[in-house]
């Protein structure tokens, strides 16, 4: 069992655990239903519990343990030590009011990862944004919410941007779809000022963007935006996130992981190279 690696985080940690336990029950072949009523709990929770979605208790673990053959005193120890880590709350949590549940556990994510690739259809990617755009889009999608949760949710997404001032913080590559770029959210000003930011931002050595640009038509990932998060800790598997209205996927299945992986790499072959990024980006900053 790896040990948390600077970087990682408790949601990372949760991850790395359910996987293991996954993995353990699976080498037994017990069913979720069989390990869920010996924790005096549900198949759905045994999911919950190897997907890293919720927290887990010593007791319940150290019970599947002993289900799963696990009866090494290293072996369990290794597993048990992890529990009270995994537990601990991330930054984040200051944001419970604001952050959706199915939210939270993408920003553990987030803050753990080594690498993020991730492709837009809609709108500037979160971690790109400017404050006064971040307002913009969290304002349109915000219909009837007070000014106070409005600041409070471009505040969450500027602590999220924190990440790339630290010396062991992800790299960052995103292919962001034309139609983003050339939406006028906020205004003329507010847009100008966002794409110049694009433009100062690809100076940075760990981000790179690229634009799918309209001249290219058709193309392999028409179904809609979706991030691909690998960590630092080899153990822990990739996880495919995909945004949906009121909720989200994760994806961590190797064949899963392995299209959308698949279709990352034909969107970034076929987009443009970060010369080109950079004279497009200045082309629609002189057109707003």
């Amino acid at each position: 069992m790896t040990q948390n690696q600077p970087g990682s985080g408790p949601t990372a940690l949760r991850i790395l655990l359910g996987s293991q336990l996954r993995k353990l029950r699976e080498a037994k072949n017990v069913t979720r239903e069989e390990a869920g009523h010996l924790i005096r709990g549900s198949e759905s929770k045994i999911s919950r519990m190897e997907l890293g979605r919720v927290g887990f208790k010593e007791r319940d673990v150290a019970d599947l343990l002993t289900l799963y053959g696990v009866v090494d005193k290293q072996a369990r120890s290794a597993v048990l030590d992890l529990v009270a880590t995994a537990n601990e709350p991330g930054w984040w949590h200051r944001f419970n009011d604001v952050l959706p549940t199915w939210f939270q556990a993408y920003v553990g994510l987030e803050e753990a990862a080594a690498r993020i690739r991730t492709y837009e259809v809609q709108f500037v990617p979160g971690l790109l944004q400017t404050k006064e755009y971040a307002r913009a889009v969290v304002t349109a999608g915000s219909a009837g919410i007070g000014a106070e949760e409005i600041s409070r949710r471009v505040d969450l997404r500027l602590e999220r941007q924190r990440m790339f001032d630290r010396q062991d913080g992800p790299v960052f590559w995103a292919v962001i779809d034309e139609a983003a770029l050339r939406r006028p959210i906020g205004g003329v000003e507010v847009m100008r000022a966002q794409i110049e930011h694009l433009i100062d931002l690809m100076r940075q050595p760990k981000i790179t963007i690229q634009i799918m640009p309209f001249s290219f038509g058709g193309h392999s990932a028409e179904g809609g935006a979706f991030s691909v998060l690998r960590f630092p800790d080899t153990d822990l598997p990739d996880v495919v996130y995909v945004e949906q209205l009121a909720s989200a996927l994760y994806l961590d299945k190797r064949e899963d992981v392995d299209r959308y992986t698949e279709v990352m790499e034909r969107l970034c072959a076929v987009s443009t190279t970060p010369d080109e990024t950079v004279e497009l980006l200045r082309t629609i900053a002189d057109e707003f």
